[in-house]
């Protein structure tokens, strides 16, 4: 339902959403580093975002075709924090940084960025469900 402000009342309802958002924002800047850290672990292991596939050399070393899952480490490695309306999602590993950028032997295969772009639309519409008030 569409509502029809006045000036003060227009004003008086955009403090109430700032004052919202600065009480949700957190919880929302949190959640959405959550989701995008369980989808980088996910994807692991799958070919669910197009990557290239493993060389045979490759293939020839690992009992299954895996990509980025050898041993579980790099998967274990992903990790997320939050702070006020800051988060990050990321990994500690040196083997994260070659796989998600790739070297000069092997394909990126990016991991992060890629669950930060597939989760994108999910991510939008958790902060538009926020301060989408009263169909505002």
């Amino acid at each position: 339902m569409t509502q029809v402000f006045s000036i003060l009342g227009f004003v008086a309802k955009l403090k109430t959403i700032e004052l919202e958002l600065n009480v949700l924002g957190p919880a929302l800047i949190a959640r959405a580093c959550e989701l995008v850290a369980a989808e980088a672990q996910r994807v692991i292991g799958t070919y669910d975002y197009g990557w290239p596939a493993l060389a045979p050399s490759t293939l020839a070393k690992k009992s299954a075709d895996t990509p980025l899952l050898e041993t579980g480490a790099l998967r274990a490695s992903i990790q997320w924090n939050s702070s006020g309306n800051l988060g990050h999602v990321g990994s500690n590993s040196d083997i994260a940084v070659y796989q998600e950028y790739g070297t000069s032997r092997i394909p990126p295969r990016p991991f992060l960025a890629g669950a930060a772009m597939a989760l994108e639309p999910k991510i939008h519409d958790l902060f538009k469900r926020a301060v989408l008030v009263d169909g505002f």
